[in-house]
């Protein structure tokens, strides 16, 4: 039986930063992630969205901003780029992630723990005694579930809900990247044509100033190849072209009623995105300029989920706090990114924007009914609508750093993350450089 002050499970964006954080005194942290590497989402192809907000204003900050800054000394980020579409977009390396990850938690003295599952938890009464992690017990003073499907909660017997009010769930998403895409000609093509190139939401002259961007829309260029034969599951064109010439991400497989909890359903969802591909591909090569000479490269190593369980929390954030910009006394990170709700049931998508920022209450990353546990990422307590906007890495990765500095006050002081001083929580992350609204 392992024992250690707080135990990080869930490698990705916000358990990264979470462990980070939790570590920087010197506590003992081990960190438990399923897969052989870490990064979770940030190693799919996918850019880092919202680090700015609808103003273009840096909101993102602290130890996010420090694995970014980590990623660009050996060229492996871009700059935070304001999109009219998605407020920022941050494209990076996914294989540097990894390793740049790896190092940072080792600096701190994180114990990584990969290729590692959380099984189950013991309880004693309405604490975590210890993780069953690999058929072994850990025990620790606090735990963070960074998992993205509240698998600890869940197990700890904490409320949780899924999807819509009828438990509807946003589709999934398996990334792939074509290489040998003259990236110019796509550029110059929908600059200087946006009635044949039509792209939603962003102006053609943002187009002709950036060299790297992301692509929604080409609708017009979807139906002639629907017309031809080929069968596209979603109705938007979804394109990002990488870090290197040449390299473009593909955001348009899209598979409904794919629970992220449930493995057998997940398989199933990365068999149909797979099959998916192939007409995909073919869409792009024959009717998208600068894809004429294009081949599939890569394929994402597993299926991106953007919703599944969300734990019930001392306060639910909902649609209305997004949209009203709601500023909270316990607010411990901030956000911009739109309600970005993929439809459970049909091919689209909705976007509202708030026009500035909103809070993300501590109170959100505190479960019902066990006390010394913390959430952090998609699955915190909010309302469907909610999750749509909260949903994304660069606020995932601040909630991460709010909840590892909480677990060790918690630890520090020896009492539960909810009786710690949210005044002082907010001091710490000021102090550690994140951005709080004041």
């Amino acid at each position: 039986m392992a024992e250690t002050d707080i135990l990080v499970v869930g490698g990705g964006p916000s358990g990264i930063i979470a462990a980070l954080a939790a570590a920087e005194d010197g506590l003992k942290v081990a960190l438990v992630e399923k897969r052989a590497y870490v990064g979770g989402n940030l190693t799919i192809g996918l850019p880092i969205l919202g680090f700015l907000s609808q103003k273009g204003e840096p909101i993102i900050a602290g130890l996010p901003q420090k694995l970014i800054d980590r990623l660009r000394a050996i060229n492996a980020a871009g700059d935070h780029q304001p999109c009219p579409l998605h407020v920022s977009l941050t494209l990076i390396d996914p294989e540097a992630v990894k390793r740049v990850a790896l190092e940072m938690l080792a600096e701190r003295g994180v114990e990584v723990m990969l290729n590692s599952v959380c099984e189950g938890v013991v309880m004693e009464d309405d604490l975590i005694r210890a993780a069953m992690v690999n058929g072994e017990e850990i025990r620790a003073k606090v735990f963070i579930d960074c998992t993205g499907d509240g698998d600890v909660a869940f197990r700890a017997g904490v409320p949780c809900e899924k999807g819509d009010a009828h438990g509807g769930m946003q589709p999934a998403t398996l990334m792939f990247r074509m290489d040998g895409v003259d990236t110019e000609k796509l550029r110059q093509s929908i600059c200087s044509g946006p009635e044949t190139y039509d792209v939603d939401c962003i102006p053609p002259d943002y187009f002709c100033r950036n060299r790297r961007f992301i692509v929604v829309g080409l609708r017009k260029l979807m139906r002639k190849a629907q017309e031809a034969g080929l069968s596209i599951p979603t109705e938007r064109t979804i394109l990002i072209t990488g870090l290197r010439d040449g390299e473009v991400w593909v955001n348009m497989t899209r598979v409904k009623g794919v629970d992220g909890t449930d493995p057998q359903s997940v398989s199933a969802g990365e068999t149909k995105a797979t099959e998916q591909i192939e007409d995909i591909r073919r869409y792009l090569i024959g009717y998208v300029p600068g894809f004429e000479r294009a081949y599939l490269a890569e394929t994402a190593p597993f299926l991106g989920i953007r919703e599944s369980r969300r734990i019930v929390g001392r306060y639910v954030m909902t649609r209305d706090d997004i949209l009203s910009c709601r500023r909270f006394d316990d607010a411990v990170a901030v956000g911009s990114y739109p309600i970005d709700l993929h439809r459970p049931d049909d091919d689209g998508c909705t976007l509202e924007w708030c026009g500035d920022c909103y809070d993300i209450p501590y109170r959100a990353l505190l479960p019902l009914e066990v006390e010394n546990l913390l959430v952090a990422g998609r699955c915190i307590s909010t309302t469907h609508e909610a999750l749509a906007a909260i949903r994304v890495m660069s606020t995932c990765m601040a909630m991460g750093e709010a909840a590892g500095r909480a677990a060790k006050m918690a630890v520090g002081e020896g009492i539960s993350p909810a009786d710690i001083d949210a005044r002082k929580l907010r001091e710490d992350l000021i102090a550690g450089g994140a951005f709080l609204r004041t």
